[in-house]
């Protein structure tokens, strides 16, 4: 297979959610970061429309394409700001220099307004302020925005008014026009916001936790509470999804797991059945980090009557490997369980009797205990792991493509027995 190949296939097992996509060319080097409301969806048109000549010239330098997923569309467009400016690809500089782009701006001022603005409007007006962006969507930024100021509260007026105006009663203001904030609390205010709008959600996090702890160790505990629920609130927002690249997920689990190669391709395996009936089971491939659905398979459980997950799994598993050890097809380098220890040991009798050496992890679906070959104790992976972001991504797709098998084998014997 060659290169563009590869990069092809890799773009067609993009996930259809919001997020960031790297380009990299033959040398490694970013040369263009975008954001996307649907990765698969933005990314494919490079390759299927007609292009400006400045864009041919870039997918043409195009060797591989990375991607970060974020919760909402508007993340993305933070991320994206973030990291171009960060990394300053060359392709990005119509973004970078579009006098129409919006920006936020933070004023220097001993109470600062944060507002939007364009790039035309602070090169005529050369006002002293701190410029975030440049945005493609203005719409996007003032959402981000408007979730930011729910949960900190910042200025927005023009001038400081003489009393408090609606916002400050709706609590979207702390009042700095009132005495209702000092200088110091205020710009500590305008500091997260600042992480914030730099990606840095973890730290930002971190940050307010270690708040939290001093107000409560203090007795302030409706302070430590609105902490809480900042802490609670940004979680949802950033922290959904993790921002890891395929590269770091794949060194990370290759660690994890203490593989002597990459698990470049890994394929996993779910069951699904109702009381034994209609039972399926289902694989799903992801190649460099990335679903690969031209290598999904499902299988309709033959050989089990019962309740038995462990008897499915283990026919799944052999009519999987035993067909491409009879057509001398290429293995996984790793094979993941959704499931428990018992599971795992299920698949992997089944690997021993073809005479199979393959890696195989297994992951609990509750406590997401990630159980090792060869090793009695699981291990527990805390939310900051590379490696757990793309084993759950793998589970989570097997899950859905088996239900969806399932789903479909039910309503046609409903649909039969009409």
């Amino acid at each position: 297979m060659g290169e563009k190949d590869e990069l092809k296939e890799k773009v067609s097992g993009l996930p259809e959610l919001p997020g960031v996509y790297i380009y990299r060319d033959i040398d490694g080097r970013i040369i263009y970061i975008g954001k996307a409301k649907d990765l698969k969806k933005r990314v494919q048109s490079y390759f299927t429309r007609y292009l400006s000549a400045k864009t041919q010239a870039l997918v043409a330098r195009i060797r591989d394409v990375e991607h970060i997923l974020t919760p909402t569309e508007f993340q993305a467009q933070l991320l994206e700001a973030a990291m171009v400016k960060e990394k300053q690809p060359q392709y990005n500089i119509d973004l970078k220099d579009d006098k129409s782009f919006p920006l936020v701006k933070i004023s220097d001022e001993e109470f600062p307004l944060i507002a939007v603005c364009r790039q035309k409007e602070l090169l005529r007006k050369k006002e002293k302020a701190f410029y975030y962006g440049p945005y493609q969507s203005a719409l996007l930024l003032r959402e981000a925005l408007g979730a930011l100021r729910k949960i900190f509260g910042f200025r927005t007026c023009r001038t400081l008014p003489k009393k408090p105006c609606l916002y400050f009663r709706l609590d979207l203001c702390p009042g700095p026009c009132c005495g209702k904030i000092s200088s110091k609390d205020y710009r500590a205010v305008v500091g997260n916001i600042k992480l914030f709008l730099d990606s840095k959600y973890d730290q930002l996090i971190d940050k307010l936790s270690r708040d939290m702890q001093l107000a409560s160790r203090g007795q302030r505990y409706e302070e430590a509470a609105k902490l809480r629920d900042s802490i609670n609130a940004l979680s949802s927002m950033g922290r959904s999804r993790r921002n890891f690249s395929s590269t770091d997920e794949l060194e990370d689990l290759q660690k994890l797991l203490g593989l002597k190669k990459l698990p470049l391709r890994i394929e996993g395996f779910d069951i699904s059945n109702l009381s034994g009936k209609e039972a399926t089971a289902a694989m799903v491939s992801f190649y460099k980090g990335v679903a690969d659905k031209n290598n999904y398979r499902r299988f309709r459980i033959r050989t089990v009557d019962a309740i038995d997950d462990y008897a499915m799994m283990r026919e799944a598993v052999m009519r999987r490997y035993s067909r491409l050890v009879r057509e001398n097809k290429p293995l996984p380098d790793l094979i993941l369980i959704d499931g428990g220890k018992q599971h795992l040991l299920a698949a992997q009798n089944e690997l021993e009797k073809l005479g199979l050496d393959i890696p195989i992890t297994a992951i609990a679906k509750v406590e997401e205990n990630v159980y090792i070959k060869g090793k009695a104790q699981p291990v527990q992976m805390t939310e900051d792991t590379p490696a757990l972001n793309l084993i759950r991504r793998i589970r989570d797709e097997a899950h859905r493509f088996c239900r969806k098998y399932h789903h479909l084998l039910r309503k046609k014997k409903v649909l039969q027995g009409l």
